[in-house]
């Protein structure tokens, strides 16, 4: 079971290898040795991460587990990272639940969130917006409809069965009464009537073989001509509804599209920009705290600051005002990316109706076609059915002078037999066919509620989800609460997923908590996302690093926590605190960039 990793060139790993044992892996070690560095060589590996070297073109992590070997080459191309090979992690959708809440690093974002104090539904519903469920609905109703037509067919059958059963009786009786006949007749005359001879046909025999022709060509021309009247009628309506069809003008969509889309980015990433900045330049001056950026002369008729951008001396008013019209900025940045978003939602209807018009003109153009061909194929079975018809029409008039009135009899009698075990052989034949049917219906009604039953489980999973995450959240709470002497009595996610936590009996600001508790907080929100997706299934582990403001004893009751939910737990500690009962990790041993070659760990 043990997992043996190689790193080149990973984050602050020039090189290095190490193994990975099921349970606790304790990387000890100081700063700049590698611990953080380590977990990226991991991400990378699962397919999280690609953090390349920083002087480096190139770098690579081979992880060999029991189960199979990953080999993930990272190249630096154009000023970016692009990732060769295949890594743990395949599926965009566990890539994306494992980032979220198995690598539970200093940047994962569900405790990025719990210490900034935001609304987590975003953050731990995201893997839903991976699963495609609104596709896979669709998929699942084409389906339904599929069967359901299947299911309609076969109900049918069922319904028809009695009657062409009785059908089939009718007419084996029927015959058996023809064949009594015929041996009446041929009795009746000595059966001398028909002239036999042992080397050629009788010609009784032979107007009685020309009389069933005669029947089956008429027969014949009469399913034909029904055919080709309905044929007929069918491609008309598709010729007419092809001719009716509009197919909306191009206009050059996909470029527009994309112009608009490029647009809308281009926005966003300026609005990102100015709300960072509005965000960090207010948070100073609304907390008064100008003096841990630069010198401020505190007048009575207002401050005096040195600006800490340019190093000009500005009134605190000044700044003030000048963040006023960022905020202005930021707000027309905000309702121009509305506006864009607009733009682009209507293009890709605008795609959407054009291609939906082109596949049904195909549609038409293949099915008018095939129409075509079938109609010219049943015209030429006509052609030939009645020209049959006319020759033995022909060839039976001459015969009726050969034979006389019982030969005539025996023959219009056999005639009748032959076409009665015609009728019969087809009665059969759709007997049988309708069998088949009848019998899958109770197959096609279990086939049709399955789907129905999965359609509705999709349609409610987020909800589902939902539900379980908070319970998972509640569940992982008690049982932290149960064993660290927290300054707060819980902690709850609202319906909303916004974050409250109970103190002395009533409500308390995330600000007022430590550092530490934060912490603990934000790893049981990661475990409920855990929980509440299986993330298990797809990686059997749990990376932790960057677990600040926890003493010792509290970390090693956090990391016998996480052991309890993992197979393999990989953390990063200092050496100042006291072993953990587990594999502990020298990184002693690998080669590391210079911390002014990178700044990671």
């Amino acid at each position: 079971m043990t997992w043996n990793i190689d790193i080149e060139n990973i984050a602050g790993i020039l090189d290095g290898e190490t193994t990975i044992e099921p349970g606790l892996n304790a990387v000890r070690g100081s700063n700049w040795q590698g611990k953080s560095s380590f977990i990226e060589a991991i991400k990378t590996a699962l397919g999280t991460s690609t953090e390349l070297t920083e002087s480096k073109d190139s770098g690579r992590v081979r992880l060999q587990t029991p189960e199979r070997d990953i080999a993930v080459d990272l190249v630096r191309e154009n000023g970016t990272v692009r990732r060769k090979g295949t890594p743990y992690l395949e599926n965009e959708y566990d890539v994306i639940r494992a980032e979220l809440f198995a690598c539970l690093d200093e940047r994962n974002e569900v405790r990025s969130a719990v210490r900034r104090g935001e609304n987590l539904e975003d953050v731990l519903m995201r893997p839903l917006d991976f699963q495609n469920i609104d596709e896979q609905i669709a998929d699942l109703k084409r389906e339904r409809e599929q069967i359901t037509s299947e299911l309609s067919q076969a109900k049918e059958a069922k319904k028809r069965l009695p009657g062409v059963q009785a059908q089939v009786t009718q007419l084996e009786n029927e015959i058996a009464e023809l064949q009594q006949q015929r041996e009446g007749i041929a009795a009746s005359d000595g059966g001398e009537a028909a002239g036999e001879d042992e080397e050629s046909p009788s010609p009784q025999q032979q107007l009685s073989a020309v009389q069933t022709e005669r029947s089956q060509a008429e027969n014949q021309i009469e399913r034909l001509e029904r055919t080709i009247e309905r044929t007929e009628e069918r491609l008309e309506q598709r010729r007419s509804e092809l001719k009716s069809l509009e197919i909306p003008d191009d206009d050059d969509i996909e470029n527009r599209l994309a112009t608009a889309r490029d647009r809308l980015q281009q926005v966003k990433r300026d609005s990102e920009v100015l709300q960072s900045v509005y965000s960090a330049n207010e948070m100073v001056l609304k907390e008064n705290r100008l003096d841990l950026l630069t010198e401020v002369e505190r007048e009575l008729t207002g401050d005096s600051v040195v600006c800490w951008t340019c190093g000009n001396e500005a009134e605190r008013a000044e700044m003030e005002e000048q963040l006023d019209q960022l905020g202005d900025k930021i707000t027309d940045l905000r309702t121009q990316i509305e506006t864009y978003r607009d733009d682009v939602e209507e293009l890709e209807a605008r795609r959407e109706e054009i291609d939906q018009a082109n596949r049904r003109k195909r549609d038409l153009e293949a099915e008018i076609t095939e129409l075509e061909d079938t109609l010219t194929d049943r015209r030429q079975s006509l052609e030939d059915a009645t020209d049959r018809y006319e020759n033995a029409q022909e060839r039976v008039e001459e015969l009726s002078d050969a034979v006389d009135e019982t030969v005539e009899a025996i023959s219009d009698v056999e005639s009748e037999i032959k076409y009665r075990e015609a009728e019969l052989k087809d009665s059969r034949d759709e007997l049988s066919q309708l069998e088949t049917r009848a019998d899958q219906v109770e197959t096609l009604e279990a086939e049709s509620e399955e789907i129905r039953t999965e359609i509705e489980e999709l349609r409610n999973r987020k909800d589902r989800i939902k539900r379980r995450a908070r319970e998972a959240f509640d569940e992982a709470m008690d049982e932290i609460l149960s064993r660290f002497g927290t300054g707060f009595e819980t902690a709850r996610l609202t319906s909303d997923f916004d974050l409250v936590v109970a103190r002395d009996g009533r409500e308390a600001s995330l600000d007022a908590l430590s550092e530490g508790e934060l912490e603990l907080i934000g790893f049981v929100a990661a475990l409920a996302g855990y929980e509440s997706f299986d993330v298990d299934e797809a990686v059997p582990l749990l990376l932790v690093d960057g677990v600040g403001g926890l003493a010792d004893d509290n970390l090693h009751t956090l990391i016998d926590y996480l052991h309890e939910r993992t197979e393999y737990l990989v953390f990063t500690a200092y050496p100042e605190y006291t072993a953990f009962e587990g594999r502990e990790i020298d990184p002693s041993n690998w080669s590391v960039a210079t911390n002014k070659q990178v700044s990671a760990d």
